[in-house]
């Protein structure tokens, strides 16, 4: 090897060490992403969800509320009264976010059952149940 490729070899040696110095810091200096406000995005599993208001001791258990049953269609839209909408759900919290029932706010309690959040923040007394699934 003449000394014009050994100088060539070694400024490209130092090119990669260089360009492997800037990749490696601009990783290292980039802020981490901000988790989402209200915590991480989920989705409500598919099917119908039917709400109630509880009923009387000597009636039956739930008075049902035809107006707010909705129909989950896909990862972040439903159906409610032939009107198709969206909704966000993020931590515990469904927001719908367009359609029939836009603004309405539910609390998950456990697995295919919500319940309305009040103004204040606390649980009300609707409740929507996953009754099928699709």
């Amino acid at each position: 090897m003449n000394r014009v490729n050994v100088r060539l070899a070694a400024r490209n040696v130092a090119l990669i060490a260089l360009l492997a110095a800037f990749s490696t810091a601009g990783c290292a200096t980039e802020p981490e992403p901000q988790p989402v406000p209200g915590g991480r995005i989920f989705t409500l599993p598919l099917g119908t969800y039917t709400c109630e208001l509880p009923g009387d001791p000597g009636g039956p258990a739930g008075k049902a509320q035809k107006d707010y049953e909705f129909h989950v269609v896909n990862a972040s839209a439903y159906k409610s009264g032939g009107v198709r909408g969206s909704y966000l759900f993020t931590g515990a919290t469904v927001v719908m976010t367009g359609g029939k029932l836009k603004g309405l706010t539910l609390h998950k309690i456990s697995n295919g059952f919500l319940r309305q959040v009040r103004k204040d923040g606390t649980d009300g007394d609707l409740r929507c149940v996953l009754t099928s699934h699709r």
